[in-house]
């Protein structure tokens, strides 16, 4: 996946994981609340994962542009 997608695939997670522990607070169901947290916990990696690898490709992309003003 892409930084992009890595980053929208994290916030889906993470609205997901919300909502789950919500209904699970609502309803009692503390498996409910347990997937949710999990779930959130999973967006923010992924988040994570996506911003890492949109600065690897900032960084990457700083020093080509900075290689290719010394030739």
């Amino acid at each position: 996946m892409g930084s992009t997608s890595d980053k929208a695939a994290g916030l889906g997670n993470e609205a997901m994981g919300n909502i789950k522990q919500g209904l699970g607070k609502v309803t009692g169901n503390d498996k409910l609340q347990a997937e949710g947290a999990a779930q959130e916990a999973k967006g923010e990696a992924q988040q994570a994962v996506g911003k890492a690898k949109e600065g690897i490709k900032d960084a990457t992309n700083t020093v080509a542009d900075a290689v290719n003003r010394k030739l």
